[in-house]
């Protein structure tokens, strides 16, 4: 069926390989690949958009894996028309593109400890909509209110109430595309919030496969949070421990490995298809369940189609 497409003022791309847009390189095309100018190009474009055309946002692909036979949809890409970062009185207004280390640091130069995102891989967009989080702080604890265009091209405000965080959770509309959001945090002296980060980056690098392709935590912690999602209501249990149990640390399929550095991530080891990555993880849950009835969730997002014989 051809679909005519709404003008726009952005980049509409046909036919558009995603694979070097994710951080695991791998995904076959979407239909189209939508880049727009700024809001009111996106509001316009959603608009006019015939409802039954899927429409996927996507980020920097930091916490994705696109399958093999593509996307059929519109997948929506902000650019840097949506990434500027704006600290305030006791507050920062970032673009959705804006990378969540850059806001983190942005922040602390301007006295405001919102130094959790420093080592969150991705961007602001992501970040609210999975309810990120790293050492015991998550988005839901910041988060002030957010501003999205929704699918018929409306812009609305939405408020946590309306999001209702849960552990890497929250019931953003169906189409929704986050186009900003306002964080609000403690206030900090520059330098020493500035050293907690660099603090945390150590930490991060030592006990995480940093240098490889990977896309963070693969799975989430099996006992993970309660409804809230805040941090008092972590429990110790973690997804690399009951990985370890079943053997999978270092399990390998095609191009795809489970880290020796730590079980929990997956990696593109070079090659990789996302069957490869799928497929493994699909298999170390397997054999996680088998070894002692936990079932693990997928933490990253995998959508599309399976490749086509």
């Amino acid at each position: 069926m051809t679909i005519t497409l709404p003008d726009v003022r952005g980049r509409l791309t046909p036919d558009r390989l995603l694979s070097d847009l994710t951080w695991l390189r791998v995904g076959g095309p979407a239909d189209w690949l939508f880049q727009p100018a700024d809001v009111a190009d996106l509001q316009d474009f959603l608009g006019a958009l015939d409802p039954d055309v899927a429409v996927f946002p996507m980020g920097v692909g930091s916490n994705l894996i696109v399958r093999d036979g593509g996307l059929r949809a519109v997948v929506i890409r902000l650019g840097r028309g949506f990434n500027s970062i704006e600290p305030g009185d006791g507050c920062v207004v970032a673009g959705a593109a804006a990378l969540d280390a850059h806001v983190a640091r942005k922040a602390a130069a301007a006295g405001l400890d919102l130094t959790f995102l420093r080592t969150i891989p991705g961007a602001v967009g992501g970040a609210v909509r999975m309810n990120a989080g790293c050492y015991g702080t998550y988005v839901a604890d910041a988060f002030v209110e957010a501003r999205a265009v929704l699918r018929d091209g409306s812009l609305t405000t939405l408020t946590a109430a309306d999001l209702n965080f849960r552990y890497r959770e929250t019931d953003l509309p169906e189409g929704a595309v986050i186009v900003e959001a306002t964080f609000a945090g403690p206030p900090g002296e520059p330098e020493a919030l500035e050293a907690k980060m660099e603090d945390q980056l150590a930490r991060r690098d030592a006990s995480q496969p940093t240098k490889e392709r990977t896309a963070g935590s693969t799975f989430r912690n099996p006992a993970g949070f309660s409804s809230t999602g805040r941090a008092d209501d972590v429990h110790d249990l973690k997804a690399w421990k009951v990985i370890d149990d079943a053997g999978m640390r270092g399990a390998t399929r095609g191009g795809a490995q489970m880290s020796e550095k730590h079980s929990n991530f997956l990696i593109n080891t070079g090659g990789a298809t996302g069957a490869d990555l799928e497929g493994l993880g699909e298999e170390v849950r397997k054999n996680v369940f088998q070894s002692s009835g936990i079932s693990l969730h997928w933490e990253i997002m995998r959508v599309g189609e399976p490749a086509r014989d």
